[in-house]
């Protein structure tokens, strides 16, 4: 980190048009402004800066007064909070008063107040990296609680006492995860002691709220980091409790694998491998969650060794119940939950060669997935035996090779019947009903049994079928 470059960097800002039609608005209507946050931090990381937030000693209506005449449009939806957004020179950018919140000590809202100072707003803010502002238009940084020498520490600490900080608003232990994530930091340790102390203060933070800080941990370069320190603190046992269940007791006669080290090298894995050119959050949850069926499945058999028989089941309908409990978008909980059941799917692969039907179900189980599902499933192979990684290495290799193949000699992408319904009513000459759809899945079985038949042979081979069962 430069700190000369940052400050070009946040020179070029407080010049851009946004930037600089704010700071001449506020100042020639006498009031102060500050741009404060993230943007001054994420400057000194020299990251991109993405968000604009701005402080100021203006009131709501007077912040809209100043920002029409710059602005496109303007939102006031935040007003009772404080904060108007507008969108200048092409960019979304949002003003807040200064704020001097206290909180009831039972639940997450805060007794909104208006302050009347930068430096007594900045010591609300979750972290001392994100209490730093720069005063426009003097171009001047105010950093009261040393958050410029934490950037150069990689230092994640609060504003005054953890305690106080966390107590007031118990989502910023979240965010302390995020942040260890997001920015490679490490977060002190007497915030650690408090988070781990407040870590039951966490369940006064709505659902929501809750889930949005874990999508946002899990979308990060290095999630392992943050779900780590979750689990240290304890506060995974409230928000995501299957994570820190992972950590099974080794009987000192039944050796197995470290499941929840086994499932975070696993995240790591997949991420790395990851096909898309956005974070994949479905195929992250299911990388961390794909074992979470484990404990529940644990037996020790004769000769003490250890079996999960059935876990991707159990687990399927684990990760399903926990993400919906979390509130997370059906189809979000169905590709997570079906990427669960199938990840053990392959491992049949390297005991015998499949067959080509085999093949085709394999696709056709995984359906839009089926990317997904090779991901994940090369991630899962965790062995240090090199030879062994290798042989499963080779096996994924092949079956992918052959999904190929067929896919380009039958089209498997999308495996379907030779004859859709209208045909099968009109040959059978049915209505629409069970049987139809009955006749529908005869054919599909010998879709993949077969592969493509033709509609000739298919319609005779389903006037067979219709004959045999009257």
């Amino acid at each position: 980190m430069s700190v000369a470059g940052a400050v070009a960097r946040l020179e070029q800002l407080a010049e851009s048009g946004p930037v600089a039609r704010l700071s001449a608005a506020f100042a020639a209507g006498g009031h102060e402004l500050a741009l404060v946050g993230g943007p001054v931090r994420d400057a000194f990381l020299d990251r991109p800066v993405t968000d604009l937030d701005f402080a100021t000693d203006a009131g709501p209506d007077r912040i809209l007064a100043l920002v029409k005449p710059i602005s496109d449009v303007q939102w006031d939806v935040g007003r009772d909070f404080g904060t108007i957004a507008a969108r200048i020179a092409g960019q979304t950018v949002e003003i807040t008063t200064y704020r001097a919140d206290s909180y009831d000590g039972e639940t997450r809202k805060p007794v909104v107040a208006f302050g009347t100072n930068l430096e007594d707003d900045l010591v609300r803010r979750d972290f001392t990296v994100n209490a730093m502002a720069l005063r426009l238009p003097e171009r001047v940084l105010v950093d009261p609680w040393g958050g410029l020498d934490h950037l150069l520490e990689r230092r994640l600490t609060t504003p005054g006492a953890p305690e106080v900080s966390f107590g007031d608003d118990p989502l910023r232990m979240l965010r302390a995860a995020r942040f260890t994530s997001q920015l490679g930091f490490t977060v002190d340790d007497d915030t650690v002691r408090a988070m781990t102390e407040l870590a039951p203060r966490i369940e006064i933070v709505s659902v929501e709220r809750i889930a949005d800080e874990l999508r946002k941990l899990l979308l990060t370069s290095d999630p392992v980091a943050g779900i780590r320190l979750l689990v240290q603190t304890g506060i995974a046992q409230l928000v995501l409790p299957e994570v820190p269940a992972l950590r099974l007791e080794i009987d000192e006669h039944a050796h197995h694998k470290d499941v929840y080290e086994h499932s975070l090298t696993v995240l790591s894995q997949a991420i790395e491998l990851e096909r898309s050119e956005k974070p994949d959050l479905v195929l992250r949850i299911a990388a961390l969650l794909h074992d979470i069926g484990k404990p529940a499945t644990r037996r020790i058999e004769s000769g003490g060794v250890v079996t999960f028989h059935h876990h991707d089941v159990v687990g399927a309908k684990l990760a399903a119940k926990r993400l919906r409990a979390l509130r997370f978008d059906n189809d979000t909980i169905a590709a997570v939950s079906k990427l669960i059941e199938l990840h053990l799917r392959f491992f049949g692969y390297t005991d015998g060669a499949w067959t080509d039907s085999a093949v085709r179900r394999y696709v056709r189980d995984a359906g839009d997935l089926l990317d997904r599902l090779h991901v994940l499933t090369r991630a899962d192979v965790t062995t240090r035996n090199r030879k062994k990684a290798d042989r499963l290495s080779f096996a994924y290799d092949d079956l992918e090779e052959r999904i190929a193949a067929i896919a380009e000699a039958e089209g498997i992408a999308a495996v379907r019947p030779d004859l859709d319904g209208d045909e099968i009513m009109r040959i059978l000459d049915l209505g629409p009903g069970r049987e139809v759809g009955e006749a529908y899945r005869f054919l599909l079985e010998l879709r993949l049994d077969e592969g493509p038949l033709g509609p000739e042979e298919a319609e005779s081979r389903l006037r067979a079928w219709w004959a045999s069962r009257a």
